[in-house]
């Protein structure tokens, strides 16, 4: 009997996922716990793999298409296998709406749409006011997904307003233009004309990250600390033991001793490791601390959950296999939730110096720039050490700069000392 490969479960609030890729044709074999198709949310972008080998008998969707947890997305079997249940079936979780939820742009009733939509199609066709009776669906039986409904605002958005008949010429007034001095004028000068360009289409991640980043500066009052840290007792401590973490399968990067150093810190200075509600300012027990990792279409934060338990190696390990899973795409919504504080590593791309914005509803990120050799005078004489400039963007709700400078001395220290 074929084995249902169903849209799985993705994480708290998760209710549907789009087919980004499909990795297997019809017919092609597939391996056990082989992955078969990309999917992509509003948080991450997973895989779907098959619990049992055998063949791809069917895709019940196509690529775009918004789907929701639960429903089936394609049968593993037997080569030449008929599948029992039917597309509908797959389709069942599907919410369905009509066009009395959705309201219009020129307020005057429309024929009902009674066609199915998921729940984000609906939500943007409210947000949006757009008549769905107008949309071209692109999906099974003519369904409207959530790729046609964007792209019909994007061309309806892009369309221009019908022209005005100009009205009369009428004399200038003696208010006018023409009897003020040196010309000036109380009208505002006509719009600049469109620069022609390409419009290149929002990803989900895209679309999510753009979202988070103005509702947290909208939300935060950031205020931003910069401090100089000396890395060479860490230098000196990576070179002499780098090749033993090599034999326990661990890559021992700076990452590492700049994740322990925030731990110490946060153990220290507890109301970093917090958030703001409106009840008050919430202090947490547990110690997650999450990592920026840029990837090429877009940026993920993998937690370390109760990181404060884990020693240098159990870092490093942690470190070496969330970056390996965010960047080949195997992040589970697990992975990326709980997080208390965020670290984002931006010298690694060159960066000297960033002002991160707060990962909601942390209280705080700090952000390390490229780390250098650069002159610095040490008692009174000159000497070449590698530093690195150091960040704290914090929630000036919670933290004044005399608490961000505590915490900020004592991350620099942890790492300057470093035995």
């Amino acid at each position: 009997m074929a084995h249902k490969l169903t849209m799985p479960e993705m994480g708290e609030g998760i209710i549907e996922g789009t087919i980004s890729k499909w990795l297997k044709e019809v017919d092609d074999y597939v391996e056990q716990y082989e992955a078969v198709l990309e999917i992509e949310t509003d948080k991450v972008t997973t895989e779907a793999t098959s619990e049992v080998a055998g063949y791809l008998l069917e895709q019940r969707f196509a690529e775009g298409e918004v789907v929701p947890v639960g429903a089936v997305l394609a049968h593993i079997g037997e080569k030449g296998e008929k599948v029992s249940d039917t597309a509908e079936e797959s389709a069942q979780p599907v919410a369905e709406v009509t066009a009395s939820r959705v309201s219009h742009s020129n307020g005057s009733p429309k024929e009902r749409y009674s066609g199915r939509i998921s729940p984000v199609v609906s939500r943007i066709a409210a947000e949006h006011e757009v008549d769905l009776n107008r949309v071209t669906g692109t999906g099974r039986d003519g369904r409207i997904t959530k790729n046609d409904i964007l792209a019909y605002i994007e061309e309806r958005d892009s369309q221009p307003e019908p022209s005005m008949p100009a009205p009369p010429p009428s004399r200038p007034s003696a208010g006018s233009a023409q009897d003020k001095p040196f010309g000036f004028a109380q009208d505002k000068p006509a719009p600049a004309p469109t620069i022609p360009g390409e419009t290149i289409p929002l990803t989900s991640m895209r679309r999510s990250i753009a979202e988070h980043m103005v509702r947290s500066k909208q939300t935060s009052p950031h205020v931003t600390t910069v401090f100089e840290v000396d890395f060479s007792a860490v230098f000196a401590h990576r070179a002499a033991y780098k090749e033993q973490f090599k034999r326990d399968g661990v890559d021992l990067t700076f990452t590492a001793y700049i994740m322990s150093a925030i731990v110490l810190a946060l153990k220290a200075h507890p109301m970093v490791n917090s958030s703001w509600s409106d009840e008050g300012i919430v202090l947490h027990r547990s110690i997650n601390v999450g990592m920026a990792t840029a990837l090429t279409d877009g940026l993920v934060v993998p937690v370390i959950k109760n990181a404060d338990g884990l020693n240098l190696l159990g870092l490093a390990r942690m470190i070496n296999e969330l970056t390996e899973r965010a960047r080949n795409k195997q992040l589970q919504m697990n992975d990326m939730q709980g997080g208390t504080f965020t670290l984002t590593n931006h010298g690694t791309s060159g960066s000297l110096l960033g002002t991160p914005i707060i990962n909601q509803p942390q209280c705080a990120i700090l952000g390390v720039g490229k780390i250098e050799k650069r002159v610095k005078v040490i008692d009174e004489a000159i000497a070449i050490r590698p530093l690195a400039f150091v960040s704290l963007t914090f929630d000036h709700r919670i933290l004044d700069g005399k608490a961000a400078d505590d915490f900020m001395v004592t991350f620099k220290d942890a790492l300057e000392d470093w035995h």
